[in-house]
C-alpha cells in the first residue's frame, strides 16, 4: 500500500517537498515551499512579490544576506534561507 501522499502538497501546488514554486496570484509572496526538515513539515511563504533578487554580489544582495545571516542560519525550516537560496 503506497503511502498517503501529504494534502499540504496539493494545498500549495508543489510537487514536493523542499521544492519551492513561484506563486504570481498571491498578493504579498512571491515564492512557496512545504519545507520538511526530519518529521517536522512546515508551509512557507517568502519573498516579495514584484521584487527580484540579484543573483550576483551587488551591495544589495550583501546587505540582504548581512541582514538576515541570523535567520538563513536557521536552515530549510525558514523563509529567509528560501529567499536567500531561491532569490538572491
Amino acid at each position: 500500500m503506497p503511502a498517503k501522499k501529504d494534502p499540504r502538497l496539493a494545498r500549495a501546488g508543489v510537487s514536493g517537498y523542499n521544492k519551492p514554486k513561484r506563486t504570481p496570484s498571491h498578493k504579498t509572496k512571491s515564492h512557496v515551499v512545504v519545507a520538511k526538515s526530519g518529521g517536522q513539515v512546515k508551509t512557507i511563504r517568502f519573498g516579495q512579490q514584484g521584487k527580484t533578487g540579484d543573483r550576483t554580489n551587488t551591495a544589495r544582495s550583501r546587505s540582504f544576506k548581512a541582514r538576515h545571516a541570523k535567520n538563513i542560519a536557521k536552515g530549510p525550516m525558514s523563509a529567509a534561507y528560501w529567499a536567500n537560496k531561491v532569490k538572491w
